[in-house]
């Protein structure tokens, strides 16, 4: 992963839901909200879509950003041993531990996904538009990737078990080719209690999926000639070796909905994370906001950002 003492820097693709997948979990996560947040969210309901993937973005302008994405779990327990009690759920019992090198290290999904609600908090309750919709957006990402499977590994993109590219296949290639039949009706935000926990939970509810992830797919290949697995298809100007359709179908249903599952529990939990901000900082008028336009410095920043994205190196790892 990133440029620290693990050595995992790798650019080999786009990752995370792929930025598709990110746009469509914020996009649905606006309708889980209540009427005083709705207006409001539905209003500015393009930025938080398409700055969906800002925080894949700035990996390439950002040291210590890539850590922010994913933690892995698996290297802190032996098989065998209970993940739940390798790792202290507290920032400072884990440092306690570990140190925070490690830390660092091997990513901090779940503490920085409370870091950036504080943040959210503080912006509602300050009136700031600009940080409220920057906060939202990047939330979105990073609650979404902790409802990924191989965010929570050190085999990130199978290149520990000959499985290489199975990153790309799970979160991009399975939600581009299915993502329009899946149900988004999935109700609306609640109030979190326990940030922190819930956090965890969802990372922890990712982590049990991953044996069946890796199996499932070391299985099909198995009754897969070669030459079915993989295929080409033309994106842009650019002739690109992807998963076949039809195995990346067959993978799909032997997984039995896994995809979907987890994409809607990532949309209902960006909403209450949402909310929960917005309740912690006093249920402010949200609807005194409407009808302000974000201002210039950050549409700004936003271009710089996409700038270095064309033009930068990955300072962190990235799978496909």
């Amino acid at each position: 992963m990133l440029s620290l003492s693990n050595n995992k820097a790798e650019k080999v693709g786009t990752s995370n839901w792929g930025f598709y997948g990110h746009k469509r979990i914020n996009r649905m996560a606006v309708f889980t909200l209540p009427p005083q947040m709705f207006g409001f969210y539905k209003e500015h309901i393009e930025y938080v879509t398409e700055n969906a993937v800002n925080p894949d973005k700035r990996r390439y302008a950002v040291e210590g950003e890539a850590q922010r994405h994913y933690i892995d779990l698996d290297h802190y327990y032996k098989p065998g041993e209970d993940p739940d009690e390798a790792m202290p759920k507290k920032w400072d019992d884990a440092i306690a531990k570990y140190t925070e090198d490690t830390l660092q290290a091997y990513g901090i999904v779940p503490w920085h996904i409370v870091v950036m609600k504080y943040r959210l908090q503080k912006a509602f309750e300050a009136g700031d538009i600009d940080k409220i919709l920057l906060y939202s957006a990047d939330i979105g990402h990073y609650v979404g990737d902790a409802h990924v499977p191989l965010h929570t590994t050190e085999n990130y993109n199978g290149q520990m078990t000959n499985q290489k590219g199975i990153h790309g296949l799970w979160e991009s290639r399975l939600v581009e080719i299915n993502a329009d039949s899946y149900d988004y009706f999935i109700g609306k935000a609640k109030y979190i209690e326990k940030p922190l926990d819930f956090a965890w939970d969802a990372v922890m509810e990712s982590h049990r999926a991953l044996d069946s992830v890796l199996s499932i797919e070391r299985e099909l290949t198995q009754t897969f000639d070669s030459d079915k697995k993989y295929s080409y298809e033309q994106r842009g100007r650019v002739t690109t070796k992807v998963y076949s359709y039809e195995f990346s179908q067959a993978y799909h249903a032997r997984m039995n909905g896994m995809v979907e599952r987890r994409m809607r529990k990532a949309i209902i939990s960006v909403g209450s994370i949402w909310y929960t901000a917005w309740v912690d900082a006093g249920q402010p008028d949200l609807e005194k906001l409407r009808g302000r336009p974000v201002s210039t410095e950050l549409l700004k920043e936003l271009e710089e950002l996409d700038h270095q994205h064309a033009e930068g190196k990955s300072k962190g790892r990235i799978c496909e």
